[in-house]
């Protein structure tokens, strides 16, 4: 059945068999994968996995994203093929090298941009040997840049931010553009963005000089942009030490005075 294919395929699958996807209120490719994995499994379909694998084969040599997006996860974890980090990262790179200047509000966009932020961080970053992709720093720095500033990925943006806090990251240390990419990151609702953005603002690095306000008031809209997530407790755990230097009879007066700030740092 079709509920038994992952829903980040199903986008692929129904371009390779002709199926139209342009439901109103789906605004990304995952939304649209979504809108059909119903579709499909209400019909009761089926679907071979060969007929999947070729399909997704077929709609990857015509370039289409999210087949190749699939084709990659599939490789990288050794879902339904056999595992090939040299070939998962052979689709990924694909996407990137052929699809840079997809539309950056498009249906696809959200695909593209994750293949340049994985590019970066699962490849370049520290290489990966598996796939026969050495370290390269420079390729890291320009495909995360491509997703943050073109796509304005929010990942891509939280990574930027975070580069420019590490004198090894190759960036240089900057907490003003850090400041500004995590902003970026965080008014998309990046719940580590938002964490990242306010213990920055909090405690000030270097000659940045804290605005403990603003900080609280940030890693407070973390600790409800966060809840359910991976990152609850490390987000509980930022605010929570903000809190502890915080007296506590002035705590509610710091935190209700500075809403969220939109200025630019």
């Amino acid at each position: 059945m079709i509920r038994d294919i992952p829903l980040a395929a199903a986008t692929g699958l129904a371009l390779a068999f002709g199926v139209t996807i342009a439901p109103a209120q789906a605004q990304t490719a995952a939304d649209a994968a979504m809108d059909l994995a119903r579709m499909l499994d209400g019909g009761g379909s089926i679907v071979s996995s060969d007929d999947y694998l070729s399909a997704l084969e077929n709609d990857a040599a015509a370039g289409r994203p999210m087949a190749l997006w699939q084709l990659g996860t599939m490789y990288e974890n050794g879902e339904g093929v056999d595992k090939d980090p040299a070939k998962a990262f052979g689709y990924f790179a694909q996407i990137a090298n052929q699809h840079a200047d997809t539309p950056p509000r498009g249906l696809e966009a959200d695909i593209v941009a994750r293949s340049f932020v994985k590019l970066g961080e699962d490849y370049y970053r520290l290489g990966a040997p598996e796939a026969g992709v050495s370290q390269n720093l420079n390729e890291y720095h320009r495909v995360l840049m491509h997703a943050a500033t073109y796509f304005g990925d929010a990942e891509a943006q939280y990574q930027v931010g975070m580069l420019y806090q590490k004198e090894e990251a190759g960036l240089g240390v900057s907490p003003t553009l850090s400041a500004r990419w995590l902003q970026s990151a965080a008014h998309k609702g990046h719940c580590l963005g938002q964490v990242q953005l306010g213990n920055l603002l909090f405690n000030g690095l270097g000659d940045y000089p804290p605005r403990p306000a603003e900080g609280l008031a940030w890693l407070e809209v973390a600790h409800t942009t966060c809840q359910g997530t991976a990152d609850q407790a490390f987000a509980d755990e930022v605010l929570n030490r903000a809190l502890a230097g915080v007296p506590a009879q002035d705590r509610a007066s710091i935190v209700t005075g500075a809403p969220v700030s939109t200025t630019q740092f």
